[in-house]
């Protein structure tokens, strides 16, 4: 079967999504999983009613259509999406690691709200695009714009069910018809959720193909190989072959629409390939975590806040960018650093500084929660963390470690999130023994990118500040290196 590599696809795309030229197109598989039936389940009943047996029908929309005439009215259709898309469904695991992505546009037919919820809930503003004239619309301060072009289960009676309303598309949603054109010239889609039997996939195609014609940029789609029967009876291998067979034939058909096919043997691969595109979508954005009220005997005070500030500048002199939460006394002097870097270049600084800074006036009973969800959403842009020093004074005014800086490594490698982690151990607390237990099993955090050497040296308090910027920024190149690959 054709198609291209895994590993082909994920180089591709998670360069368009570090660039900010990608976008998702979800369809209704992406749901299933969280509880909601399919297509063919949704319009059994309907089937029944009309005499029919929903498992030897294929045409889903024209079933729909059936039901409408019959009953002059869609009624009960408008019921059964409420009752569906409306019931306490879960978002999977793949939910999160969607809205994680640094995509700012995206086109669904689902009527469900799990795709926004999972948005909201990684503090992302979300522009939801149900009707025409929201499309019309323009929000400022948006971080993702969603185009539910089929409508939503809030409005049922508006929602494209039948072949009615997707003859009447164009009449009465053409803004959609052109926001999408122009999505499809200038961004690139992976799509998600499609199968054979999606009532949705071929005027979805037929609409892109009248569109563009032949000017389509390469996107992508995830499909499911057939699976090998067994026990392989002759029947079965004959069902299993046509199937094959069917599948190559698709294929050769998105290729018409620009769509590049990724086959996948388990649909738990697609949960693999979304945390993979994370790992690499933030490989350019850099977090520095740390927080200092005094220095060291080996690292002073005064050094570490000019160390902190010349990093700033370096990570964006070296074209990464700077996700900071304001730490004490670190923090502002990176972020000074940052500015000064990019002096000639402010232009870009809301894409190239994503700050942060903690909320100031939460209850003392919600505070742990509310900063711990904080740094969850922060740290879950950027593919590497930066530690520096880690202290704070208590109320004698004595130096103890800070916390939240060791939360911060900590949930750095918490699932789904996979940052790289860069201790200054020379700068000592926290840093220090965050240090320490990297140093010993390297291979735990890089896998088998070796940045023993670099390590080490960032545990030398004696280097100089040239030595230890050489040796954070060889370990960020040898993991771009290894990721390119």
């Amino acid at each position: 079967m054709a198609g291209i590599t895994k590993a082909q696809f994920i180089r591709e795309y998670s360069k368009k999504l570090m660039e900010g030229n990608a976008a998702l197109f979800v369809g209704a598989g992406f749901s299933q999983p969280a509880g909601y039936v399919n297509w063919k389940e949704l319009m059994r009943d309907i089937a029944e009613d009309l005499g029919l047996d929903i498992d030897r029908e294929y045409d889903l929309i024209a079933l729909a259509q059936y039901h409408n005439n019959q009953r002059r009215s869609r009624t009960h259709l408008n019921e059964k999406l409420i009752e569906e898309f409306t019931k306490d469904a879960r978002p999977t695991v793949n939910h999160p690691l969607l809205a994680q992505l640094p995509v700012h546009t995206v086109w669904t037919t689902n009527y469900d709200t799990l795709l926004e919820d999972a948005f909201k809930r990684h503090h992302r503003r979300v522009d939801i695009k149900i009707t025409t004239e929201n499309v019309a619309q323009t929000r400022p301060g948006v971080d993702v714009t969603i185009f539910k072009m089929h409508g939503d289960v809030t409005q049922p009676d508006k929602a494209v069910l039948t072949k009615d309303d997707y003859e009447s598309y164009s009449l009465h949603r053409e803004l959609f018809t052109i926001r999408l054109k122009g999505d499809l010239v200038s961004l690139t889609f992976l799509f998600l959720g499609f199968s054979f039997t999606d009532p949705n996939i071929d005027y979805i195609m037929g609409r892109i193909k009248n569109l563009l014609g032949q000017n389509i940029p390469h996107h992508y789609c995830l499909m499911r190989r057939p699976q090998p029967p067994s026990p392989s009876t002759p029947e079965a291998r004959a069902e299993y072959e046509y199937e094959c067979r069917k599948l190559d034939l698709r294929i050769g058909d998105l290729q018409r629409f620009g769509i590049q096919t990724v086959l996948i043997d388990s649909y738990d691969e697609i949960t693999e390939i979304l945390q993979e595109l994370n790992k690499r979508a933030f490989l350019n954005n850099v977090f520095v975590s740390g927080s200092a009220d005094v220095g060291s005997s080996e690292f002073d005070y005064t050094r570490l806040l000019g160390f902190a500030r010349k990093l700033g500048k370096a990570i964006i002199d070296k074209g990464h960018n700077l996700v900071s939460g304001f730490g004490t006394g670190i923090g502002s002097e990176v972020i000074v650093g940052a500015v000064e870097g990019a002096s000639g270049t402010l232009s870009n600084m809301h894409d190239r500084l994503i700050l942060r800074p903690f909320p100031q006036t939460v209850e003392d009973s919600r505070q742990a929660q509310v900063f711990h969800e904080w740094r969850e959403a922060m740290i879950a842009l950027a593919g590497f963390s930066i530690f520096l020093a880690g202290n704070k004074l208590d109320d004698s005014n004595n130096s103890i470690p800070a916390d939240g800086v060791r939360e911060e490594f900590d949930t750095g490698r918490t699932p789904p999130l996979h940052n790289y982690p860069i201790p200054v151990g020379a700068t000592g607390y926290v840093a220090q023994q965050i240090w320490q237990e990297v140093s010993q099993e390297p291979q735990r955090f890089y896998g088998s990118i070796d940045v023993a050497r670099e390590l080490e040296i960032l545990g030398e308090p004696a280097r100089t500040d040239d030595e230890l910027f050489k040796a954070i920024f060889d370990i960020i190149r040898k993991v771009h290196r290894n990721r390119a690959t």
